[in-house]
């Protein structure tokens, strides 16, 4: 196994609750977790998603987030700092030491008695927006990066605040998750690396059908383009 200096700062779960003026269920605010919390395979004990045509599943279990984002966030957005503190972007996990530059698609990380699987990245949708009630944020996510990262759990366990968050596999030590969210965000992968993804270990399933349906259009394929 090998072992990083990353560590798990703090846990959020949160009910289903109205978020916004119009009240929309979401399960986006989350409260901080003291103890030990158990992670099932759907996710963590105390936590729930409003719609599960979008959110949740086994492949959007565990969210995850580098808390070295937040200052950042508080400098380009002082209005809304004091939202932008741990689990303010919705996270289930606030992760020290790490951030999307160090991660791979399909990397395993070792938390407590877990074992959780990087498998996609997250994509803001407009329930960012309701909760700061600021249009900007989704758009500022995805011009960023800073988008943070979506596990499944390979094994159930108990994990608690201040656990080890140690790399207990690679499978993809030549494919970054910076680079997969660049592809996502920005439609600019290659044709080599469409191939790559089409199955990739540890990536998400919706990922590899996207793919492996954009390599089977092969009138319009070509070197250059574009992930769909």
């Amino acid at each position: 196994m090998i072992v990083t200096p990353a560590r798990l700062l703090a846990i959020q779960t949160g009910p289903v609750a109205p978020l916004g003026p119009d009240g929309v269920p979401s399960g986006f605010v989350k409260s901080p977790r003291r103890g030990p919390v158990r992670v099932g395979l759907l996710g963590l004990e105390g936590d729930a998603q409003a719609d599960l045509r979008v959110h949740g599943g086994p492949e959007k279990a565990v969210y995850g987030y580098a808390a070295s984002h937040y200052p950042e966030w508080r400098a380009e957005f002082p209005e809304h700092a004091a939202l932008l503190i741990g689990g303010g972007v919705g996270e289930n996990l606030t992760i020290a030491g790490m951030d999307e530059s160090d991660i791979n698609v399909g990397d395993i990380h070792a938390i407590g008695s877990a074992l959780l699987q990087v498998c996609q990245i997250r994509q803001p949708c407009f329930k960012f927006a309701l909760r700061f009630g600021d249009s900007r944020l989704p758009r500022a996510m995805v011009r960023n990066g800073r988008s943070g990262w979506y596990y499944r759990v390979l094994e159930p366990g108990v994990i608690q605040p201040d656990d080890a968050v140690a790399l207990h596999d690679r499978p993809n030590p030549d494919f970054g998750l910076a680079r997969f969210a660049a592809i996502v965000y920005r439609n600019n992968a290659t044709l080599a690396e469409l191939e790559r993804l089409a199955d990739m270990a540890g990536l998400a399933s919706q990922w590899q059908a996207r793919t492996r349906k954009a390599l089977g259009d092969t009138a319009q394929l070509n070197p250059n383009r574009e992930f769909p």
